[in-house]
């Protein structure tokens, strides 16, 4: 298996105001801080989110790969330790709260069989999980843990031969590279990977932008709006800091 690098965390009251913000203003954030982030760091592959009432999510990456069209290809007396060092894993590879990005390798036949249901939602949960991205499948929709998040490629009814190929490197999920230990931010939009030294200056960036969109939009909204009120409206967004 990989060994996950040391995670530079940042404070938990960092991440609640983080979760405060959707992952579109997230991105809008990093834009202005980070302008390299511009066109990267970003899932760019359409993913269904299950429960899209949830608030964003804000944790560390656990990576892992999966596999379900065949059974695994080890001895018996193998799994049951494999799966358990997986679990041990989720429990202590890193900060928390942490988030589970798994790949599924089945390339054609991705989603195949859900890892993901009732009974595994709730380890994880337990375990410290705030969710799941992956471009694999879900299922149980009706009986997953409470507050479990999960972006997936599809839905489906059996978990086949569902099993944890590798677990802590880095993989690849609706367009974008996850490593072990990366801060993301996730909605129903999809997931950025939020930079530990940007962290902490994204939320008074998104107040800004809140407070310079609201100034546009309300403008947008009088029954009068022409483009001279458009120009003045873009003026008055620039000079808010």
């Amino acid at each position: 298996m990989s060994q996950p690098d040391q995670v530079q965390s940042v404070p938990a009251d960092l991440l609640a105001r983080l979760a405060e913000f959707d992952t579109p203003t997230i991105c809008n954030a990093l834009e202005l801080i980070a302008p390299e982030r511009r066109a990267v760091g970003f899932t760019t592959e359409p993913l269904l989110c299950l429960y899209p009432d949830l608030k964003p999510m804000v944790g560390y990456a656990r990576t892992a790969t999966m596999r379900s069209i065949q059974p695994q290809r080890i001895p018996p007396d193998q799994i049951g330790p494999r799966t358990m060092a997986y679990y041990e894993y989720i429990a202590d590879g890193g900060p928390r709260p942490s988030i589970c990005v798994i790949q599924d390798l089945d390339g054609a036949r991705a989603g195949f069989g859900s890892f993901w249901g009732e009974v595994n939602t709730n380890i994880h949960k337990g375990l410290g999980c705030l969710g799941v991205v992956t471009d694999g499948s879900v299922r149980d929709v009706d009986t997953n843990a409470p507050g479990f998040q999960m972006l997936c490629s599809m839905v489906v009814p059996s978990h086949a031969h569902y099993h944890i190929v590798d677990f802590g490197g880095t993989v690849s999920v609706a367009g974008l590279y996850i490593n072990h230990g990366d801060l993301l931010h996730a909605d129903r939009h999809g997931t950025v990977i939020i930079p530990a030294e940007h962290a902490a200056k994204i939320p008074e960036m998104a107040e800004t932008l809140a407070k310079r969109e609201a100034v546009l939009i309300a403008a947008a909204r009088q029954p009068d709006f022409s483009i001279a009120m458009l120009r003045k409206a873009i003026g008055d967004a620039r000079n808010i800091h």
